[in-house]
């Protein structure tokens, strides 16, 4: 799953890497080390100019009876996102990118989890493929909310959990936005896991089990970092021989 994140670039970067324009007011993108589930999260979405705009981290169908059920649809799994009914009118209509430049995961080391967090080697933000809804509460009033996509994990990840999001290739970014869903072309089958080689992980501090620790010290890394070139674990600072 994916239920931590980072996103540290500014506007004017993202702007340019995604090639959208802010809705008026909304131009300012806040550095954030550990972004969490209900909080605003940076999207693009696809129109006549691709809008960034800021959406609910938690997805609510528009058939719901209240917003708390968004703290339970952070992710939907690409293998059922067509078929379930929460998510699959999402897929066909509302497709979005979730932007980020790295996630966290908890690999499990005995009776503890350590937290890892997963970078591209590059450094370059990504999206995640997301998808999002339209709800109005009771008062009338119009909330825009998102999950992220997940997938099986890669040869990277598999030893921290056994999921990941699905990280679109720059070029299918387009494709995931704009395309139209039908059987004759399943856009699930874009979600498939990332390259392995283009990523790397360290371990981070405990301080990122807390979502109210969201300052660069959260991403710092610590201890071991994997080099999945050399398919070693590495004290962090040291090279692959």
């Amino acid at each position: 799953m994916c239920g931590r994140y980072s996103l540290t670039d500014s506007s004017t970067e993202l702007a340019q890497r995604f090639e959208f324009e802010f809705e008026s007011g909304r131009e300012a993108v806040q550095q954030r080390f550990n972004i969490a589930p209900t909080q605003q999260v940076l999207t693009v979405v696809s129109g006549e100019v691709r809008r960034a705009s800021f959406m609910r981290w938690g997805l609510i169908p528009p058939w719901a009876k209240d917003a708390s059920i968004g703290s339970r649809m952070i992710n939907a799994r690409a293998e059922t996102v067509a078929e379930k009914p929460a998510f699959r009118d999402a897929l066909m209509r509302r497709r979005c990118l979730v932007l980020a430049d790295g996630f966290y995961e908890w690999q499990k080391t005995g009776g503890a989890k350590r937290p890892m967090r997963i970078v591209m080697r590059t450094g370059e933000p990504f999206a995640f493929a997301g998808i999002w809804s339209v709800w109005k509460d009771p008062a009338g009033s119009r909330i825009e909310s998102c999950a992220i996509v997940t997938t099986t994990a890669n040869d990277l990840l598999r030893p921290i959990h056994h999921r990941m999001p699905a990280i679109l290739p720059e070029e299918l970014e387009a494709l995931w936005l704009d395309a139209p869903y039908d059987r004759y072309f399943p856009l699930t089958e874009l979600l498939a896991p990332h390259p392995a080689d283009a990523m790397k992980a360290y371990e981070v501090s405990t301080a990122v089990n807390s979502a109210s620790n969201d300052s660069p010290e959260v991403a710092e890394p610590m201890g071991i970092h994997v080099d999945f070139a050399s398919e070693q674990e590495l004290p962090f600072g040291s090279k692959a021989t």
